[in-house]
Formats: C-alpha cells, structure tokens, sequence
C-alpha cells in the first residue's frame, strides 16, 4: 500500500487518528485516574447543593469560588476571576387566570400554576387564548394572535429544524400578541423556564406551564371547538444591577495562539441545573485535570463561563475581553455528559468535523456529528466572528430539554459515568484540535450567514433580534 494515499472514504484523516491514538497511550495513566475518579461526582455533589446559580446572584457567585477552586485542584495555571457587570432579572409570582364561560351562560374562573419566564417585566395582560401549536413561524402567521395571548409547546416537530423559545416568543409578539405561554410537552406538572431575550427587559410578559396545564389552555383557546374563554396573565418581576464573573485558567504552554475550552456554570433558580449544565461545567474540570498532564503545543484556556441562561453574558465578555485572532478554536461543552452518546455540533466547520471524526475513529466511541450551526449557546460569540467552534452535547430519546429547565433537573438525574467518559472524550478532542498539524481556517462570513439561511434560521434570528448587522 503507498501510505501517500491514506486518504479514508468516510473523510477520516489517518494522520489524525494515528495522532489520537498516539496521545491516548501517552494519557494512558491520567485516561485510567479520570475513569475510577470520584471528583467529578463531589463536584457536582457540590454544585447542586448550592441550590439556585441564576445569574447574578449569590448562588452563581458561590459556584464560581466552587469552580475556581476545582481548577486549582486540577492543576491548572494562572486561575483567575474576571467579573462584568450584568441587569439581573428576580422571579416573583405569576398569574394565570381563564375566565371559561359554562353551558348555562354563566362563567367560572380557573386558576392555574405558571412560572414567569426570565426577562419577562411585571405587567399584566388580557386577551383570548390562541393555540400556536409547536410556535413555528408558519403556526404562527396563520393563527389570528394580534391583542391575543399566544399558546405554544416546548417542542419541535422531528421533520424540521429545533425552533428555540426566544423564536418563538419574537415570532408571536412581532405578529402583536400581547402574552405568551410556554407549554411543556414533557409530562410530569413540570412548567418550564427560559429566558425571553438576552440580557434585556422584554418587551410581554410571558410564563410557562406544564403539559397538563397545557392541555385545557387549548382546549380553552379562542381557534378550538367550544366557546371561547379570556385569559389574565400578570408576571411579577424585578429588575437590578448585579455583578457576575468567568473563572479561566491556563493548560499548557503559554504561546500567543490559545484554544479555548468552555463551559458555563450557571443555571436557573428552579432547581439544581444538574443536567444543565452541571454536568458540562464538570466535564470541563474533570478534563482539565487530564489537559494538565499533557504535552500541548499551543495553550489552552479552560473558561467557566456565567450568565449562559440568560442570554450567554459570560461568553460575550469572553469574546470581547480575547483578541480573537489569536484563537484557533473553541470548545464548548454544554449538554456533554447528560446522556450515554457525545454528539458533536460542528457549526460548518471542517476542522471541528475532522477533530471529532478522529477521536470516535481512534477510541471507538460513538460521536455522533451535525454541521448546522445555531446561535443559542456559547460557541456563538465566536462563531460569528468567524472562529471555528466544536459544541459537545448528548441527548435523550426526547426532543427538546427533557428534564432540563425544569423543577426536575437534579442530581439524581444524573450517572456520573458519563461525565467520566466524556471528559476523558473531551480532552482528546482539545488535545488534537490544539495539534501542532492543524491550521483551522476561519469561518466565512457570507458562507456562515448562507448556513443559517439555508436551515431557515434568518426569520427566527431576527424575531430574536440575533441576526448580525454585518450579514446584512
């Protein structure tokens, strides 16, 4: 065979899986510590018992010294805290009252329990109920929503793109709803949580509820069979100025050229944010530890990074603290360790999709790749500035969040087994995307801007008013 044709059908570099391999059996002894550890169950076991991490609070600041600490214990080098100043949002009450008229013509209230959605501000609207559907766009324009309170589940149909509640709420108010209620689709008299826009007062009040509270708002809604009932939603909420923070420290050398390696710590007021994202956050720790021990060819910054809920806060400042050209990469690890399978999302990068493509290759372990981009988790603030980015993620069977912001995201959720393996995953990825051999090229904007396009982004990106001005 002449080795100058190793070229591989399936577009795996051999060089790189020889690379891997080659890495894996220099990180045998610290691969091996990771997998019998048990620190990356006590960091979570600490994390979650702190209870709230939403974004600015006293909760999320404790977590931070709990990360700080954590990678102080991992050996990394030059541990710092850089804070940034952010508008904290503080749930209070909600209220969801429908007034259903009866057979006999008189009508009884119904009272039903909601949860205000963040960046939600206090005010109190009426209208009839209309029922979006999944909250598509095309649901959405063909229901009659203006004046009205507009109804729509967490979910997405299967046969088309994931459509995020930021799209969905912009989609609604742009077409004059004047409310909106977000409707779990998983069972369980579970509402839901998520923030409105990034960082900013929105502009209606918005709750979410649970399936089976979803269930007779629809049957309650003005477009259903039956007469049709009015709804009350009132929100109260507080808004004030706050303080939040990114914990970085240092892997390898100290050179000009740096990758990064992300995730954030925060996490909604509801629960412990077990899945999301404390079982990112300690993944990350956990494959520090192994990136310490390596010999890397360009330094890695290992970020913690606060305020991703509420609209990806700690990685804009991130961004904008870090001269990006000097950044070869970024790895963002929100979603990784949940669930038993890696899945790779790629972001139309080719170095991303060949970095993952190699480790599977080299370890045997199903990473599962996706190239579309999305702009809803911290790997955006680089994305778009053109900056190669792979986000590591696993799923359930369930579309959508599952258990994730929700009452129900808490520890025992959780098999740390995974976080193991997938440190350990990680840390093979950072490891070959740092490569002496790599030379990512940057992402072009207009083929970038052509991806969203082409996944029937652009309408929902500009209802959240996430579209760049420089794509236009």
């Amino acid at each position: 065979m002449d080795d100058s044709d190793r070229s591989d059908p399936n577009g795996v570099d051999p060089d790189a899986v020889d690379r891997v391999r080659k890495r894996h059996e220099e990180l045998a002894p610290e691969l091996a510590r990771t997998w019998a550890a048990d620190e990356p169950w006590r960091f979570l076991t600490d994390l979650t018992a702190i209870g709230s991490r939403m974004a600015g609070s006293d909760g999320e600041r404790r977590a931070a010294e709990l990360v700080d600490d954590a990678f102080e214990r991992a050996g990394l080098r030059d541990v710092r805290t850089d804070a940034f100043e952010l508008t904290a949002w503080e749930r209070g009450g909600a209220d969801l009252r429908v007034a259903v008229p009866g057979r006999d013509g008189t009508e009884r209230t119904r009272e039903f329990e909601a949860l205000a959605l963040p960046y939600s501000p206090a005010e109190t609207v009426t209208g009839e109920l209309v029922d979006v559907g999944y909250g598509t766009p095309e649901e959405i324009d063909e229901a009659d929503v203006a004046g009205n309170v507009a109804v729509a589940s967490t979910t997405t149909p299967g046969d088309s793109r994931f459509v995020h509640r930021m799209e969905k709420f912009g989609h609604a108010l742009a077409a004059g709803a004047v409310g909106f209620v977000f409707v779990n689709h998983v069972e369980g008299q579970l509402p839901p949580t998520g923030s409105l826009t990034f960082g900013e007062p929105a502009a209606a009040p918005a709750v979410g509820v649970s399936a089976e509270t979803g269930d007779w708002l629809r049957e309650y809604a003005a477009n259903a069979e039956g007469p049709v009932a009015s709804v009350e939603l009132g929100v109260e909420a507080s808004f004030r100025a706050a303080e939040s923070r990114n914990v970085i420290g240092r892997a390898g050398p100290d050179t000009d050229e740096r990758l990064l390696l992300l995730a954030h710590y925060d996490g909604h007021d509801i629960a412990e944010a077990a899945l999301d994202n404390g079982c990112g956050i300690a993944t990350v720790v956990t494959a520090a530890g192994i990136l310490s021990a390596a010999d890397l060819p360009i330094g890695v910054d290992v970020v913690a990074v606060g305020c991703e809920e509420v609209g990806l806060l700690g990685a804009e400042r991130l961004a904008e603290t870090t001269g990006l050209d000097s950044v070869r990469g970024v790895v963002n690890v929100d979603g990784a360790g949940r669930f038993r399978d890696l899945r790779a999302l790629t972001h139309t990068s080719e170095t991303a999709r060949s970095v993952a493509a190699a480790v599977s290759d080299a370890t045997n372990r199903p990473i599962s790749m996706e190239s579309d981009p999305h702009p809803f988790s911290d790997q955006w603030p680089f994305v778009r500035w053109g900056v190669p980015a792979l986000q590591l993620h696993s799923d359930s069977d369930e579309r959508g969040r599952g258990w994730g912001h929700t009452h129900a995201d808490t520890r025992d959720k959780v098999d740390d087994r995974n976080v193991r393996e997938h440190a350990t995953l990680t840390a093979l990825l950072v490891a070959e995307f740092a490569a002496a051999d790599r030379d990512p090229e940057r992402l072009d904007p207009d083929a970038l801007a052509d991806a969203f396009r082409e996944t029937d982004f652009e309408e929902g990106m500009r209802a959240a008013d996430l579209w760049p001005a420089a794509w236009e």
